[in-house]
């Protein structure tokens, strides 16, 4: 049983581009000295980092001694999580298990991806690797395409159409232009998005997350003693407790899944994560949930409690979690417009909420939250994990 508390004290983020004249260690190195400076300068004394396609894409491994050297902590116990696109968030769950267990007192969790390392058709393969390579991806099945099942299914099933998907990236889009990180930082009208050529039907360009660099860390450490000192030699009168956090998985391939339209893992580290907050859907003011597409946004929110199944569209064409309403939902921009840099996009989540709890993320601000959730998968939900973050004064 955790009895000493876990508080995220620093975070440092780098805007999320095609950094074409900037190799993911320095990315990484830019992130990791942002959320030193933002905890006053305490370092960490292991370093996890959450990584997809180094492997595939970067031909580079013994990612975390790399990250670690380069960010001038070279020394410190250091290692890559990999869980598909989830694996920022699957970093954080081994980040936040290191500190909990008391085997280190502060430790940095990373993210970072390069996905403008090879062209585009390279990077696709790479992302596809997500999903089974003996049933799904050996007969051609890309990551868009697989979604684009789940996404004609929910249609057919709750009888919408793809203008109604539609309303997700343009609420997205508006929210990300005012987000600095982002790497779409415009706004787009409805009939932009519907004009939109299709990637994979009923999926148009706009249903889809971009291609795109970054690197997100936070600074995690254990016990409120040490975390009120951070805060007060960094002039902040506000910690943030790591109050829940779940992780779960599902079978990899599609053809076995109980439910098309229902992440189960998604429910199941929700419960957990609740529980272990005590809490329930109902008490969360502000969550950045994971869109890579369309549907993954308006299927998440049914998955965490927030809608019934196969009536988020509905609601969120009426305008329900908007900014104002609760809870209010990817104020970031999302990965829609946010961007997806995929191994760092759970980091990127978990410091939004973060500096939303502190009142000083620099885009749109939370209406004075109190409770916070990122949700962060891997694959078509083959991962799941949820994180509750609270506001403590």
């Amino acid at each position: 049983m955790v009895h000493e508390k876990v508080y995220v004290v620093g975070v440092g983020l780098t805007k999320i581009d095609r950094w074409y004249t900037k190799s993911a260690r320095e990315l990484f190195a830019e992130a990791m000295t942002k959320a030193i400076d933002d905890a006053g300068g305490i370092k960490p004394k292991a370093l996890v980092v959450g990584n997809m396609t180094s492997s595939v894409l970067m031909e580079q491994d013994s990612l975390g001694a790399l990250m670690a050297d380069y960010s001038g902590l070279r020394g410190i116990p250091a290692f890559k999580v990999e869980a598909a696109c989830g694996s920022g968030g699957a970093a954080f769950y081994a980040g936040y298990s290191l500190v909990a267990s008391g085997l280190v007192d502060i430790v940095a969790v990373g993210g970072v991806e390069k996905l403008t390392e090879k062209l585009t058709a390279h990077a696709t393969q790479a992302l596809a690797q997500a999903a089974d390579a003996e049933y799904e991806v050996f007969y051609g099945a890309s990551f868009t395409g697989l979604n684009a099942l789940v996404a004609r299914l929910y249609m057919s099933r709750f009888n919408y159409t793809s203008e109604d998907l539609a309303y997700w990236p343009l609420r997205m889009h508006e929210y990300g232009a005012s987000n600095p990180y982002a790497q779409l930082r415009r706004k787009v009208t409805l009939e932009q998005i519907i004009k939109s050529p299709i990637v994979a039907d009923p999926l148009r360009l706009f249903d889809c997350s971009p291609l795109g660099d970054g690197a997100a860390v936070v600074l995690l450490v254990r016990g409120e003693e040490l975390a009120r000192k951070i805060a007060r030699e960094t002039g902040r009168d506000v910690l943030v407790q790591v109050a829940g956090v779940g992780m779960a998985t599902d079978s990899v391939d599609l053809g076995s899944r109980r439910d098309l339209l229902t992440m189960d893992s998604t429910v199941v580290a929700a419960k957990k994560a609740y529980t272990m907050a005590r809490i329930e859907s109902k008490d969360v003011d502000v969550v950045e949930l994971h869109d890579a597409f369309s549907i993954t946004g308006f299927i998440s929110l049914e998955d965490l409690g927030f809608a019934e199944k196969g009536s988020s569209v509905k609601l969120w064409k009426e305008g329900r979690f908007a900014k104002g309403d609760k809870p209010e939902v990817n104020l970031s921009g999302g990965l829609k417009a946010r961007g997806h840099p995929v191994g760092a996009t759970g980091v990127y989540q978990i410091a939004e909420i973060t500096m939303q709890l502190r009142g000083d993320f620099p885009g749109l601000k939370a209406s004075d939250p109190e409770i916070g959730l990122a949700h962060n998968i891997g694959g078509i939900a083959t991962f799941s994990t949820v994180v509750i973050l609270k506001r403590k004064t």
